[in-house]
């Protein structure tokens, strides 16, 4: 859950199931990032990018595939994960989360209770 209201934007270029394959994906990864690195900030970027930038095999290939052939696919794919990531952050009933924006990331922390 997110302490501060904000809006979300729905991604329209994969179906349903996979919005929710995705942010199930992320779940995951947001408590892997969760146990190691507790009370840090996290990004989209520290979750998916750098070591883990190669999207094969995972639910957000498909979300590449709906923007391909466009100039603009991998930012676009980038764009939704980024709301997708909201998302799942957002709809999480048993942690509460912080968020803020620095340098055009959005990034989101942990607040234990």
């Amino acid at each position: 859950m997110l302490i501060q209201d904000g809006k979300i934007r729905k991604i329209h270029a994969i179906s349903e199931a996979k919005v929710q394959e995705i942010k199930h994906f992320f779940q995951g990864a947001i408590r892997c990032h969760d146990k190691v690195a507790v009370g840090e900030w996290f990004s989209l970027r520290d979750l998916m990018g750098g070591e883990n930038f190669d999207w094969n095999g995972t639910p957000l290939q498909e979300l590449f595939e709906a923007y391909r052939g466009r100039s603009d696919a991998l930012k676009m794919a980038a764009k939704s994960a980024g709301w997708l990531l909201k998302a799942a952050i957002k709809d999480d009933p048993y942690r509460r989360y912080e968020t803020k924006k620095e340098a055009f990331t959005r990034k989101y922390r942990w607040v234990k209770e």
